[in-house]
């Protein structure tokens, strides 16, 4: 395929998954900033949403086939730390609202963003695999 034939879908893709990125922050800045709920604990999950990538990106980095047709030690780590990172990221405003730290509504919100996010980051790893040249190593 032409790089030039390319270009527009990865702009589009790229802009398609920004406006869902920044959705799923806005539910999340909602669940803290609305007065009913006026607690700000739930912006932590924002470390699980900078977390969740990292494993991937290294098995990505160490291991030249991620389609699944092998399993591989590394990327079975990978994929263990990935969940308990999303499941963490899900947990934590349940725990939050549980323990009383939080309002429902707060948490709810918070689950919701972390849905948005995490499909987002998901489209993103399945939309712009390593199929192309591009390399980390150029810089």
């Amino acid at each position: 395929m032409m790089d030039s034939d390319r270009r527009p879908s990865v702009v589009c893709g790229l802009i398609v998954l920004a406006f869902a990125l920044a959705c799923g922050l806005t539910l999340v800045v909602l669940g803290c900033a609305l007065k009913p709920f006026g607690q700000w604990w739930p912006m932590f999950v924002l470390f699980f949403y900078v977390l969740c990538p990292v494993p991937t990106v290294i098995a990505r980095k160490y291991t030249a086939d991620l389609s699944g047709g092998a399993s591989n030690a590394l990327i079975e780590l990978c994929v263990f730390l990935t969940t308990g990172i999303v499941v963490s990221a899900f947990g934590l405003p349940l725990v939050l609202a549980h323990t009383g730290a939080i309002m429902w509504g707060a948490a709810g919100l918070t689950l919701a963003g972390n849905t948005v996010c995490f499909f987002t980051i998901l489209a993103y790893f399945v939309i712009f695999k390593s199929d192309d040249d591009f390399e980390f190593s150029v810089f």
